[in-house]
C-alpha cells in the first residue's frame, strides 16, 4: 500500500484494476484488507478500485482522541482529490457506509454512484445491534485475549451457517493478524457512529443509489437498510436473504454484480 497526504493526515492506500473509478471505504475496526481477496478480484475486474485505510488504522496517521464521521467523510473526499479523480462511483459498507452518505450529501459532485451496504442512517426508526450481542463483542474486544476477540468479530459479522466455514474463517484470522486496529481507534469510531444521523437530510441525495443489505445481519438489522432506501428518491434496495453482516464475504460474486450493474446502468 502507498502512503498519500490528505489534508491533515495521510492515508494508506491501494489501486488496482481496469474501468472507471471505485472507492472502497470500508467500517469500524475494518482494513482495507477486510474487503477480501474474492470480492474486490470481481470488482478490479470492472473498475480501478481504491481501497484505504482510515485514520487511526495501519499505516495512516495515528488517532489521538476522538473523531467523527464527517471528518473521515472529508478524508475520503480529500483522497479522491489527492488522487486527482473529480469523481468516483463509491461504496461504503457499515461505518463506511455512514461516511459514504456525508460524502454524497457534502461533495455531491464527487460521486457518480453510490452503493451503501449493511449500513445506518441514525433518527427514529434505526436500529443498532442487540445490547446482547454488543456487550459480547466489546468484551471480547476489551479481554485482552486476541483470538478471542477476533473469533467473535466473525460470529457477529456473518450468518450462522457461513461462520461454520472453515476457509472464510481461516482467511478473516489471516487479516486480522496482518494489519490489526487498536481497541482505543475501535472505540472512538463506535462512538462517531452513535453521533450518526442523516435521516432527515437523505431526501436531498442527489447519488444514483443502491442499498444492500443481508437480512440475517446481527450488527445493524436489515430494518436500517429499509429506511435508508425509502428516505433516499429512486433508490433501490437489495435484501440478500440468509445473509450476514458481511454480505460481500459470503456472495462475493453477487455483491461484485450488484455493484457493477448499478454503476453501468447509470452512466
Amino acid at each position: 500500500m502507498t502512503l498519500i497526504r490528505v489534508g491533515e493526515v495521510e492515508l494508506d492506500y491501494e489501486r488496482g484494476g481496469e474501468g472507471p473509478p471505485l472507492l472502497l471505504i470500508m467500517g469500524m475496526s475494518g482494513t482495507a484488507l477486510h474487503w477480501g481477496e474474492p470480492f474486490l478480484e470481481r470488482l478490479r475486474e470492472q473498475f480501478d478500485v481504491i481501497a484505504y485505510d482510515h485514520r487511526g488504522v495501519g499505516a495512516s496517521s495515528r488517532l489521538d482522541g476522538a473523531v467523527t464521521i464527517e471528518q473521515m467523510a472529508q478524508d475520503a473526499s480529500g483522497l479522491l482529490d489527492a488522487l486527482g479523480l473529480q469523481s468516483a462511483h463509491v461504496l461504503g459498507i457499515s461505518m463506511g457506509g455512514m461516511i459514504a452518505q456525508e460524502l454524497a450529501l457534502a461533495h455531491p459532485e464527487q460521486v457518480r454512484t453510490l452503493t451503501l451496504g449493511c449500513t445506518y442512517c441514525g433518527g427514529q426508526g434505526s436500529a443498532l445491534a442487540d445490547p446482547a450481542d454488543l456487550q459480547e463483542l466489546v468484551a471480547a474486544m476489551t479481554s485482552g485475549d486476541r483470538e478471542r476477540a477476533i473469533r467473535a468479530g466473525w460470529e457477529i459479522n456473518v450468518s450462522e451457517g457461513f461462520a461454520r466455514e472453515p476457509r472464510p474463517w481461516a482467511d478473516f484470522q489471516a487479516i486480522a493478524r496482518r494489519r490489526a486496529v487498536a481497541v482505543p481507534v475501535v472505540m472512538a469510531q463506535m462512538q462517531a457512529i452513535a453521533a450518526h444521523d442523516t435521516k432527515a437530510r437523505l431526501p436531498a441525495l442527489a447519488a444514483p443509489t443502491l442499498v444492500i443489505h443481508g437480512s440475517v445481519d446481527r450488527l445493524l438489522p436489515v430494518a436500517n437498510g429499509r429506511l435508508i432506501a425509502d428516505q433516499i428518491p429512486g433508490s433501490r434496495l437489495e435484501v440478500l436473504d440468509g445473509v450476514g453482516h458481511l454480505f460481500f464475504w459470503e456472495l462475493p460474486e453477487r455483491s461484485a454484480q450488484l455493484v457493477s450493474e448499478h454503476a453501468t446502468s447509470k452512466v
